[in-house]
């Protein structure tokens, strides 16, 4: 351990949102030239323990340190001044601001009242070739794909020269060499004495780069340790008081022999002249580097984005679907990998968001009607474990029951078909579990899910064939037994092309 004094430390931090308690009395101390992991389940208060390290919010009681000089909170402004830069899960960019301002953002240097755009060029392309972003630094952000805008979002953290920054999920949307690039500038950060914490569900990466641990269940620190010593299985006891047993249910193949969706000579996006079926009772993943394509398929199909084949026949009607609400009419759902953006409306109650769907086909939430939504919604929670008030905003929740919700809302449409996009991203291990059990019961209810994953054992250990594109083109179609991590990321990677048979 570091026997500095720390850059910024809390001390017995509790915080509570509408009566319910989700910090309780915790402590952690973040040392120069140290990478501490921030671990525990989603709602165990990891997220508000970041928001009040940066300023963003105020502890209830208990206070906050940096340099050894303690303050009731730090207001956002603090928290800059003393050098605390966050990198978001959730992105904080603003997407019509080119990739330069938006790296420079709130500290432009100005010449004569206006901003000095040489020298904020020169300095965001400075940092983009750290981070490993190219391309024209003028281009709005919001023309990137999401693994670039997370590029841009570290950049932006490093550009204050900051003594501590903290990395909320900074992998979820990168790619295998974006993440080894990330891992690199981690190290040289450490080594130049800056103070990191670091939160991520992925305990690989937690435990090749990081020396010390705090874990958070339920709001309460339950360890605060050197990384020597542990392993993934005591990470996951520390997380949820057990042992980690198997994530994946087991697998039990549920396929039919009725075709649900047939596509061939699908073009659209960066896709081109994609061929695939999907059978009843099957769980098709979608895999290979990031932004090769994949998110373009599942748009595609579900009609959100334009594209031709050559023939298409989905859920027993000819054709492509022409918009998203044909694809839903037809028995299609979509769950996005941004749910906060594109899955759900944060500032509104959790029951408004589980009955979305339904708002087009019949007036929602009126008098008539309160006692059915009332009690189809409190089934739909219970069925995924979501609990509290229902009428709570949904941005009240953990990241996991967010998604949790983003799915629970299809789930009154009886959808047949479900397109998922890496919605384990950002999750933790216990809700993933309750993830996959929910959707090997959706399989084997007989309706199917083409399921796009950034995490590859989830591709191995869940799917029954997975297919890898690469460069706008399916490259591998390996059924279960033959979908090995090594096999799928060498076809992502093109050292093979094998098609084999499903």
């Amino acid at each position: 351990m570091n026997d500095t004094t720390a850059v910024l430390a809390a001390r017995d931090v509790s915080k509570s949102f509408f009566g319910n308690p989700v910090l309780r009395g915790v402590s952690i101390d973040l040392h120069p030239g140290r990478v501490h992991a921030l671990m525990g389940e989603n709602g165990a208060g990891k997220s508000t323990l970041i928001n009040i390290l940066s300023g963003s919010l105020a502890p209830d009681g208990g206070t906050i340190e940096v340099g050894g000089r303690s303050a009731r909170a730090l207001s956002p402004s603090d928290a800059r001044a003393a050098g605390i830069a966050v990198v978001h899960q959730e992105l904080s960019l603003v997407s019509h601001l080119s990739i330069a301002e938006n790296i420079g953002l709130g500290a432009y240097r100005c010449r004569f009242g206006r901003i000095d755009y040489r020298v904020l060029g020169a300095r965001a392309a400075e940092l983009c070739d750290i981070v490993g972003l190219a391309g024209d630094l003028s281009r709005p952000v919001r023309e990137l794909p999401l693994g670039q805008r997370q590029l841009v979002e570290i950049a932006k953290a490093l550009y204050r020269n900051p003594k501590v920054i903290i990395f909320d999920e900074p992998t979820s949307s990168l790619s295998a060499r974006e993440t080894e690039t990330l891992k690199t500038l981690i190290r040289r950060l450490k080594v130049e004495g800056v103070a990191i914490l670091y939160i991520s569900h992925r305990l690989g990466e937690v435990m090749e780069l990081c020396d010390y641990v705090t874990v958070l269940k339920d709001g309460t620190r339950t360890a605060d340790q050197p990384m020597a010593g542990l392993t993934p299985e005591s990470f996951v006891r520390l997380m949820v008081g057990r042992d980690a047993g198997d994530l994946f249910p087991s697998w039990v193949p549920s396929v039919k022999d009725e075709i649900l969706l047939d596509v061939s000579g699908l073009s659209g996006g960066m896709m081109r002249d994609a061929s695939l079926s999907l059978k009843r009772g099957e769980i098709l993943g979608l895999g290979g580097l990031v932004g090769q394509g994949q998110e373009d398929l599942l748009l595609a199909l579900y009609g959100a984005l334009p594209a031709r084949a050559t023939r298409a026949r989905l859920l027993g009607r000819e054709g492509l679907s022409t918009s998203v609400t044909a694809a839903n009419r037809r028995g299609l759902a979509y769950i996005p990998a941004d749910r906060k953006r594109e899955g759900l409306l944060l500032t509104h109650s959790i029951r408004f968001n589980m009955l979305l769907p339904g708002f087009g086909r019949a007036p929602a939430l009126s008098r008539r009607h309160a006692e059915k939504e009332r009690g189809l919604t409190e089934g739909l929670a219970a069925a995924l474990s979501v609990k509290g008030d229902l009428a709570r905003p949904v941005q009240a929740l953990s990241g996991g029951n967010q998604q949790k919700v983003a799915l629970a809302k299809w789930m009154p449409r009886n959808p047949q078909v479900l397109l998922m996009n890496d919605p384990t991203r950002g999750v933790d291990v216990e809700t993933k579990r309750e993830i996959y059990l929910m959707l090997r019961r959706f399989a084997e209810e007989g309706r199917a899910i083409i399921l796009l994953s950034s995490d590859t054992p989830e591709l191995v250990h869940l799917c029954d064939r997975v297919v890898v594109v690469r460069e706008g083109r399916i490259v591998a179609d390996l059924p279960h037994g033959a979908a090995s991590e090594e096999r799928i990321v060498a076809a992502a990677m093109g050292v093979t092309s094998e098609r084999s048979a499903a």
